[in-house]
């Protein structure tokens, strides 16, 4: 393991997550089910968002997978590893649980369930009722699911790093990396991912944590992948010889994606247990995309920049607020029936400068640092 810094890890952390608040954006107008939508959703918003819809949230435990390999080796011990990763994500998570989420489900019950109540009457006598509301589950930890399955594969990793003998974990990260050697990074990964598929056709993701299998296995693959990039970074070398042939499959599996989609507008999903050629054409452009944007990332992206460190503070507390706001803002849109395109405008606008006021409003005090991420100062 190297110590140097990966800056280019840093940055495709930074947009993956502005990614990801721009795809919850496009939730309000899409015909998908959310907790707020537009008065008339846009089957043709589907074919952009089908874009990122198969690598997004596993770009994300890639990434996070690297980062929690650059903390462990930075505190040498599994013990301070452990202690570090709990503060940084269960402090926030309690917070956004009983402060930052609950107008969500509130707005999702008033304006798709008939919920009469105000917001006040809702935190105080309904959202912790620990059941369900019209089958939303209260309390809730809604978009803030990835904290909680994080902080479970961060587990998952202390317990291999305390059980399994060091000579051991070295022998198996060795035989990983000769796997993924040359074309076997965008082989290896794609084949467990179709594996997966096969082996639990149908499946749906529940974000529940307990009662959501083949998911787990699905998002363990790139959280492990990103680890083992940083403890055998020769494997960039694998990432240099494939990404620009991942990135033309990316594009053309894509393609079919989009064609199908817009063949097929009205066309509902496949039958429980059918495993069909768009699932398949689906994980091959989600892996070729996430292999791709990597090596675009070693290879453009590895420098460093005054901004950087500021970015990647505020990337968490970013992610902790924006799907909060852009619910918010939704409804006040709904309110006002906004046509689409001011709407997407005001959407955008929003929630870049509420993301701001909270991350900067909240770095300046000490005692709001760990509520929203972030360390507390030396």
């Amino acid at each position: 393991m190297v110590t140097t810094r990966h800056y280019g890890m840093d940055w495709l952390r930074i947009g993956a997550f502005a990614l990801l608040i721009l795809y919850h954006i496009g939730m309000y107008f899409v015909p998908w089910g959310w907790h707020v939508k537009t008065p008339h959703p846009m089957d043709w918003v589907q074919i952009p968002m089908m874009a990122t819809n198969s690598w997004r949230l596993p770009l994300l435990f890639l990434v996070s997978g690297y980062a929690s390999a650059a903390l462990f080796a930075k505190l040498g011990g599994a013990g301070a590893f452990l202690r570090s990763r709990s503060a940084r994500l269960l402090i926030p998570l309690a917070f956004g649980i009983i402060v930052v989420i609950p107008v969500q489900p509130w707005i999702e019950l008033a304006t798709q369930h008939g919920y009469a109540h105000g917001f006040g009457y809702f935190w105080v006598h309904d959202y912790f009722r620990f059941g369900t509301l019209d089958g939303i589950v209260l309390p809730t930890w809604q978009h803030l699911w990835f904290v909680v399955y994080l902080f479970a594969y961060t587990l998952l990793a202390v317990a291999a790093l305390v059980l399994v003998p060091e000579r051991a974990r070295t022998k198996i990260a060795d035989g990983a990396a000769r796997l993924c050697g040359g074309w076997g990074l965008l082989i290896a990964p794609l084949a467990i991912w179709l594996a997966i598929l096969f082996a639990f056709p149908g499946y749906h993701e529940t974000h529940a944590l307990v009662d959501d299998g083949p998911n787990h296995l699905h998002y363990l693959v790139p959280f492990f992948i990103g680890w083992l990039l940083r403890e055998r970074p020769v494997l960039f070398e694998s990432v240099a010889r494939c990404w620009p042939a991942a990135a033309l499959l990316a594009v053309a599996a894509y393609g079919y994606i989009a064609w199908a989609m817009w063949s097929t507008p009205d066309e509902g999903p496949a039958p429980a247990g059918i495993v069909t050629i768009f699932m398949v054409v689906r994980l091959v452009q989600g892996w070729a995309t996430i292999v791709a944007l990597v090596g675009i990332a070693d290879r453009f992206a590895n420098r460093d920049h005054p901004r950087r460190a500021m970015l990647a503070e505020a990337v968490f507390p970013f992610y902790i607020i924006h799907q909060t706001i852009i619910v918010v803002v939704g409804w006040w849109l709904l309110q006002g029936q906004v046509a689409a395109l001011p709407a997407f405008l005001i959407l955008v606008a929003a929630t870049v400068a509420g993301c701001w006021a909270f991350y900067l409003g909240g770095r300046r005090i000490d005692w709001l640092r760990p509520l929203i991420g972030l360390q507390r100062r030396a």
